[in-house]
């Protein structure tokens, strides 16, 4: 027998790691927030630090993984997810001993570390099914990125459970949920350790370094990568805010609705994925692609418009089914046309996605949800913005620099106060201090005697500012369709898609498939 199916399942379980992990710290990020005082933007940064992270490590990572091999690199990224969760759970520590800046580097690494391993398993995995499934590249890579929906379900329920449990269970902390992605990342790292791994489909035939690289003499190719790039922005830079303003939207329906969402979303992208194949035979990928990219421009733009909780679920249908093929699509595209390029192209196509989601869209949205609130606020009540802002003024690329909504503030406002005044009653009981704890408790005297004034202008900031970035990032897919239907007017006037073909016929050996005669699909 071969072992394709222990190697597909360890690449599998990489992107449930990666997943899980996303998603709990999509869920606890309103903690981090109110914990450190952390506005939006820095809350960006940081989830967006680690998808740079990501980025950078899978174009590096693919430069070397067809004469490194595959084995080495994933056993790397098995020891980087370990150190990662120690140095994020070390925030807390941190904190009480340096302050919030030290704090905001600790979870920086701690992301930009998990990133890392993250970002080497993906530069592995995708070449790895490609060489393993050769005659059904994109069917296969669907499944495979099936996993991180997966990741994202599991994630995802973790994180609602403790959203749910905080408030009722004393000592429930951030930490536990966070933990839960250190399951998968054992189990992959089990398999990997124990499996023979083949040789790349471009190192089995032959295919130089120098012939790989000359595959980005092509326009096609390069049009792809800006393509990329925009599919980074709308998926995860948009998925790293979801649930949270979905939650700011349905405040009033229940705690946890934003998990809920970004759950039924996940589910979507899973269940969809599977039957990629079949899809594939009825329209060409880019077809799929053209069409993807309209259906998340609308979703994303009826999320933004959506004041009933039936139309959020709606918008929120319509955009799991415009998100759910796009990046294993592209990867598909890639690994058919451009098969000489072997692992450097489909890493170039994964970092260009990361790097643009962690550099472009986490921040990006964050921003746009500080500009539009503080706006909406001022507007609202000027004095209420004074009592609310951060301290420190962010930009964001070209745009002007602005005062985000301070989190912790905004925390200690909806729950009228309630967490500091437990905080305090705590350090006086432990005969502690702590300058920021008091910081705020001494703003807090001021600002409670306006509280109920204040309330409803902050909420309605949020929202507005919520809606107004999801409606901005909706422009993003928009120009993607219109990229992709410009690719299917090309290949149309060229006679038709048609998949490159690296080899004359199916690769068989032994030193193509780790040690049997031929991949079974």
């Amino acid at each position: 027998m071969n072992n394709n199916k222990p190697l597909f399942i360890a690449s599998f379980m990489t992107l449930i790691a990666a997943g899980v992990g996303f998603a709990i710290r999509g869920g606890i990020l309103a903690d981090w927030g109110a914990q450190y005082g952390f506005t939006k933007f820095d809350l960006g940064t940081i989830t967006g630090g680690g998808l740079v992270g990501f980025g950078i490590v899978i174009l590096l990572a693919s430069l070397i993984t067809d004469n490194v091999g595959y084995k080495p690199i994933l056993l790397l990224a098995f020891i980087l997810h370990v150190l990662s969760a120690l140095i994020t759970f070390a925030a807390t520590p941190i904190f009480h001993a340096m302050g919030k800046d030290a704090t905001y580097w600790c979870l920086y690494i701690g992301m930009f570390m998990f990133a890392v391993a993250n970002g080497l398993c993906e530069a592995v995995i995708n070449p790895l099914v490609a060489t393993l499934y050769p005659k059904k590249k994109t069917h296969y890579l669907n499944i495979l990125h099936a996993g991180w929906p997966g990741g994202l379900i599991v994630g995802g329920i973790v994180a609602a459970v403790y959203v749910k449990l905080k408030g009722s269970v004393p000592g429930l902390r951030w930490e536990y949920p966070m933990a839960v992605f250190l399951i998968p990342t054992l189990i992959y790292g089990f398999i990997v350790i124990k499996q023979k791994f083949p040789l790349s489909e471009a190192k089995s035939a032959g295919v130089s370094f120098g012939q790989m690289l000359m595959t980005f003499a092509s326009p096609l190719l390069l049009f792809l990568l800006l393509l990329q790039a925009c599919v980074g922005y709308v998926e995860l830079g948009t998925d790293s805010w979801i649930a949270s303003i979905t939650e700011s939207i349905l405040k009033k329906q229940g705690e946890g609705q934003g998990l809920y969402l970004f759950i039924y979303a996940s589910l979507i992208m899973f269940i969809l994925r599977f039957f990629a194949g079949p899809i594939v035979e009825k329209i060409n990928p880019l077809g799929l692609l053209c069409m993807s990219a309209c259906f998340g421009a609308l979703g994303l733009y009826m999320i933004g418009s959506s004041t009933q909780a039936a139309m959020v679920w709606l918008a929120v249908t319509v955009y799991g089914l415009g998100k759910t093929f796009l990046w294993p699509t592209m990867l598909g595209v890639v690994g058919e046309r451009f098969p000489k390029g072997g692992a450097i192209t489909m890493g170039a196509m994964g970092g260009i996605g990361m790097l643009s989601a962690g550099l472009l869209g986490g921040p990006g949205i964050g921003y746009n949800q500080d500009y539009y609130a503080t706006q909406k606020l001022e507007q609202l009540s000027p004095e209420a913005y004074e009592r609310y802002s951060a301290e420190d003024k962010n930009g964001f690329l070209f745009f002007p620099a602005i005062k985000g909504l301070n989190g912790s503030k905004v925390s200690i406002l909806n729950n009228d106060g309630k967490d500091l005044e437990a905080k305090v009653e705590q350090l006086k009981k432990e005969k502690k201090t702590d300058d920021y704890i008091s910081s705020l408790n001494q703003w807090w005297q001021g600002a409670e005697q306006f509280a109920a004034e204040d309330k409803e202008p902050v909420d309605q900031a949020g929202i507005f500012g919520g809606r107004m970035a999801l409606k901005c990032t909706a422009l993003v897919p928009l120009f993607m369709a219109f990229g992709y239907f410009i690719l299917v007017l090309y290949f149309r006037s060229k006679g038709g898609y048609q998949v490159e073909v690296l080899h004359g016929e199916e690769p068989v050996g032994e030193h193509y498939t780790g040690g049997v005669e031929g991949p079974i699909e």
